[in-house]
């Protein structure tokens, strides 16, 4: 897959005990993306933050250790991901998504199989 140089990064802030049809989120999110043919996923594990209601989500603090903060970020096309955004809107209950364009500078692949 080649994307543009002027491309779109899609940026979504869950909690890592969100669920979507009974499993994690931010693995619905993921193979969603993948299905829809996106150029890639990645989810980021925070060790803190906080969000809109102000709860403190900390890996230092053990009963509060087992929500942490995720960051999923998925670049592509900005056509691609405005296709994928409802899909997105409709897994959400509470979080934060935000875009940003970025400029591309190396995008490869090897020709190893993909993970399944």
């Amino acid at each position: 897959m080649k994307l543009p140089s002027e491309s779109v990064l899609l940026r979504i802030f869950i909690g890592e005990t969100d669920k979507f049809d009974g499993r994690p989120l931010y693995k619905a999110i993921v193979e969603k993306a993948r299905k829809s043919g996106m150029a890639g996923a990645t989810v980021i594990r925070g060790i803190l933050g906080f969000g809109a209601n102000s709860r403190i989500h900390t890996s230092q603090i053990l009963r509060l250790s087992e929500d942490l903060p995720l960051v999923i970020e998925i670049v592509d096309s900005e056509e691609r991901i405005n296709v994928f955004l409802p899909e997105l809107d409709k897994m959400i209950g509470e979080g934060l998504v935000t875009l940003e364009k970025v400029r591309i500078i190396t995008y490869r692949h090897n020709n190893k199989n993909a993970y399944s």
